[in-house]
């Protein structure tokens, strides 16, 4: 590990466990109610997060859970942004890094859009502030849910083949943020986990007492770290979604590269649709409902902007 890399552990540990009376009088944000501070309509006081409420889960793999991270609010408008978009869950191939579909994965999802709307813009710039990771360097946020049964097989997040880490490098961190309770099963478990520290919980299904469990709770986010310090990947890093015994789970995931994962604008004048669904979204008026996916802005082009009548070919 050289020089800037320590020096830049040992700050991140300091903020961590400053005291809270500390952290008053160097002027961090306090506890208080986050919908009064305007959070789910965005602004400045989006980009705030309140240290005190972060809990260190495990230090191998580093892992850090911040409670109450979202708003009820902002967990709902979530998944209504995601629920009629739902598709099978796919995952990366490990030598061609193209997306398949695996029984390794069985829940259904669908991406955001990059600041789609102020309320996904203000959570973007939460997650950068709390990891200390600019929000360029963030993949679009994915929306997962989980029926009866469920699951995604411990995986890793960091990527195996060379074609996906030339597009913004390796993955580095992951925020997990949990929109839903649920009534049994669903945990993150990190099967590898070194630390034996945790509570016994006999409300914990049998998969997560396999390694470093985290129960779902609506609005809290878990932290963890798939590189080590010296950009390394970590082994123990391991994870995975134990399958739904009772009710369901959504999920919102954040993976953040080591480099700017944003995307450049192509300057060709083609008019296409980016998603096999686009004219049916059209015709129900999402072009209308939903802008920011379906049209884009003046800077960052939307994905059926040939079914919402923006541009001709």
């Amino acid at each position: 590990m050289d020089f800037h890399q320590n020096l830049f552990l040992r700050f991140l540990i300091f903020i961590l466990f400053l005291s809270h009376s500390t952290l008053r009088s160097l002027g961090w944000r306090q506890s208080r109610n986050l919908q009064e501070e305007g959070l789910i309509t965005g602004g400045a006081s989006s980009a705030t997060f309140d240290p005190t409420r972060v809990i260190q889960l495990s230090w191998r793999p580093r892992a850090f859970l911040h409670k109450n991270f979202l708003t009820e609010e902002e967990c709902d408008h979530l998944i209504l942004l995601a629920k009629d978009k739902l598709e099978k869950s796919m995952v990366a191939d490990n030598d061609s890094g193209k997306s398949i579909e695996s029984e390794v994965r069985t829940s259904s999802g669908m991406f955001l859009w990059k600041a789609q709307d102020e309320v996904v813009a203000g959570i973007e710039s939460r997650i950068a502030a709390w990891t200390f990771l600019p929000v360029e360097n963030g993949e679009a946020m994915q929306i997962l849910h989980y029926e009866h049964g469920q699951k995604y097989e411990p995986h890793y997040d960091f990527f195996h083949d060379k074609a996906n880490r030339d597009w913004g490098g390796h993955r580095v961190a992951t925020v997990l943020m949990y929109l839903s309770n649920v009534e049994n099963g669903g945990e993150t478990v990190f099967p590898r986990s070194v630390e034996g520290t945790q509570t016994k919980d006999d409300s914990m299904s049998d998969c997560a007492k396999q390694g470093y469990s985290v129960k779902p709770q609506k609005g809290d986010a878990l932290l963890f770290f798939s590189l080590h310090p010296d950009a390394t990947t970590d082994s123990l890093s391991l994870h995975g979604s134990c399958p739904v015994i009772e009710g369901e789970k959504w999920s919102a995931t954040k993976w953040i590269h080591v480099r700017s994962f944003d995307v450049p604008q192509t300057t060709n004048k083609v008019c296409a649709d980016e998603h096999e669904k686009c004219a049916l979204w059209a015709a129900a008026g999402e072009c209308e409902r939903n802008p920011h996916y379906m049209v884009g802005s003046k800077v960052e082009k939307g994905y059926c902007r040939k079914s919402c009548n923006v541009c001709s070919s």
